[in-house]
């Protein structure tokens, strides 16, 4: 298989799969577009593991525990509450077949979402692909004050605790960059993604 022509097909779990290790993921016009497409970007959103940077404040926050931080607790309600619309955002890529395929591939053990919670409520999270020594983030939503940020320092502590070699965040955005994502382009993100796809990485590693 070599890249986005090779996977006109219909898209199953297995096919995801398949993408992700050739640096390809699906995406819908909207939520209400019952469609989806491949995206191979020029140039690839990546947060280096050993570089990782925790900014001083959101640092004291992690250390205060403010939030409850979980592992796969809440799933589909992860998902679809990254779905929703939100004040920074009016829409979103997420459809229902979206939420069917990665629904399914957290069923079979390759997608995990991190959760943080005040009391019962759900105020942050997000969730990925997790293939071999590489975990490809997909969304993250917030509804209190750092939430997305913790789950995000939850997961990078995770991943690298469990010998991961690359956090995949898909594009790059200001966001992101406070934590230390770069862009790479094709040529060489696809090396990154090769050498990680000969890493047995372990997400659950210390649990």
């Amino acid at each position: 298989m070599s890249g986005v022509d090779d996977l006109m097909m219909e898209i199953t779990p297995q096919v995801l799969l398949k993408a992700y290790a050739c640096g390809i993921f699906p995406m819908a016009e909207s939520a209400d577009d019952p469609g989806l497409f491949w995206v191979e970007p020029d140039m690839r959103g990546v947060i280096p593991l050993n570089e990782f940077h925790v900014p001083k404040r959101l640092a004291r926050t992690v250390r205060q525990g403010v939030y409850k931080v979980s592992v796969n607790k809440a799933f589909e309600q992860t998902i679809a509450l990254c779905a929703e619309d939100a004040p920074d955002r009016s829409n979103t890529w997420i459809n229902r077949r979206i939420t069917q395929l990665y629904t399914e591939l957290h069923q079979m053990g390759y997608c995990h979402s991190v959760e943080c919670w005040k009391g019962y409520e759900h105020v942050g999270g997000l969730y990925g692909v997790c293939l071999r020594g590489a975990f490809f983030g997909e969304s993250m939503f917030s509804r209190a004050r750092d939430a997305s940020k913790i789950a995000l320092v939850h997961l990078v502590h995770r991943l690298n605790r469990g010998g991961f070699a690359l956090l995949d965040t898909q594009f790059n955005t200001d966001h992101l960059s406070q934590f230390g994502a770069i862009s790479v382009p094709k040529l060489e993100y696809e090396k990154m993604l090769d050498a990680a796809m000969e890493v047995e990485a372990n997400f659950f590693a210390g649990d």
